[in-house]
């Protein structure tokens, strides 16, 4: 990976390049940034660089052998390790070195911008949270008393750092204070408060932005086949997120479908005088499957919330432009304080109930009435 494939973060780039070139490089590192901003790229990009054999001023070269390994995230010099835990393959003792095939093709399908919720979905542990074991520190400590490979550099990347097991981190600790020489460790976090103090007092710390609309806006315009009005709105939904930002795009036809047949289903349950169009909606909805029948009610949820930020004046808060904005400003007189929590506790056990195979028809006949009679809910004077 490439500085020039990083979305923006310019002056992070300026940062570490300028280490490099005044032969400043920190052996322990920390980039402190949101989700989306681009801090586990940032962290291949500079350890590509730094192992480059033919880099320039601005950036590695991307053709020579250690290049070309970066690429595939699998230069013998680079470590990574990152939270991991039990599932079908691994059913016990889960460590980073387990998962490792994984975790090359989830860089390589994301591009290093990684999340949380999307490693999890592709090693397949449902619920469970991922830790970065004792097991881990361990393997780094066998691995880093050997010299390197082939480049001049050993380098660990820690991804998501605060999901480390304090057992983990106490062990690391005189590691991260002093590692043998040509070692480079760079962790990389979200949440400064979750790392243990003892761990940020060993780490230079580089701060990493969110994104700014206009990067994002730009990205999108020149990867993807949006136009530039759409990358405009779904930049300003982002708020700063690449991930968001991308999934919102790749994500657009079912929320510009949900939108319609939300808004087609709210009007038939407001007057509902029409019962045969309402029951054909219903059994439309009914055959859609469940995760298609999880994502409307989660569109009504939003919705819902929408309309009360608009009745508290928090309009600046409701991410959504064009027929959608306009839809949920004139939903929200009908939502008020004698049945927003009920309708919220509708949809919520909605959801509930479709998760656990509930008959879809019953299910949407009788949310429809029973919103029906909450929306013509006014407060008691």
């Amino acid at each position: 990976m490439q500085f020039s494939s990083i979305i923006g973060q310019k002056e992070v780039i300026k940062k570490l390049l300028t280490s490099v070139r005044e032969n400043r490089v920190a052996h322990t590192q920390l980039l402190l940034g949101p989700e989306g901003s681009g801090c586990l790229a940032l962290s291949i990009a500079f350890a590509q660089y730094v192992t480059c054999k033919n880099r320039t001023e601005t950036d590695s070269c991307g053709a020579c052998p250690s290049c070309v390994k970066f690429e595939k995230f699998s230069h013998p010099d680079l470590h990574f390790f990152f939270p991991t835990t039990t599932n079908d393959a691994v059913k016990k003792d889960p460590k980073s070195l387990l998962f490792l095939n994984d975790w090359r093709e989830y860089l390589t399908g994301c591009n290093a911008y990684a999340t949380q919720s999307g490693w999890y979905d592709k090693i397949k542990v449902g619920n469970k949270q991922g830790t970065i074991y004792t097991r881990d520190a361990s393997d780094m400590a066998k691995e880093i008393s050997l010299k390197p490979y082939e480049a001049e550099y050993k380098i660990f990347i820690f991804w998501m750092a605060e999901k480390m097991h304090e057992t983990a981190s106490n062990k690391l600790l005189k590691t991260f204070e002093e590692p043998p020489q040509k070692t480079l460790i760079v962790l990389t976090a979200e949440k400064y408060e979750l790392l243990l103090p003892t761990v940020r007092s060993r780490t230079q710390l580089i701060k990493v932005p969110k994104l700014s609309d206009e990067e994002i806006t730009e990205e999108l315009f020149s990867s993807t086949q949006a136009e530039e009005e759409e990358a405009k709105d779904i930049a300003l939904l982002a708020g700063g997120n690449w991930n968001l930002a991308i999934e919102t795009y790749e994500n657009a036809k079912e929320t510009q479908n949900n939108f319609i047949i939300f808004r087609k289903w709210l009007r038939l349950c407001f007057r509902p005088g029409n019962y045969l169009k309402l029951n054909s909606l219903n059994a439309e909805l009914a055959r859609i499957g469940r995760e298609r029948q999880k994502s409307f009610l989660g569109y009504g949820l939003e919705t819902v919330h929408n309309s009360i930020l608009h009745n508290q004046g928090n309009e600046k808060y409701v991410k959504k432009s064009g027929d959608e904005l306009e839809f949920s400003k004139r939903f929200a007189p009908f939502i008020n304080t004698a049945n927003q929590a009920d309708i919220y506790q509708l949809l919520n056990q909605a959801i509930y109930h479709v998760e656990r195979n509930a008959h879809g028809g019953i299910l949407f006949s009788d949310l429809s009435f029973r919103i029906s009679d909450l929306l013509n809910k006014t407060p008691a004077q």
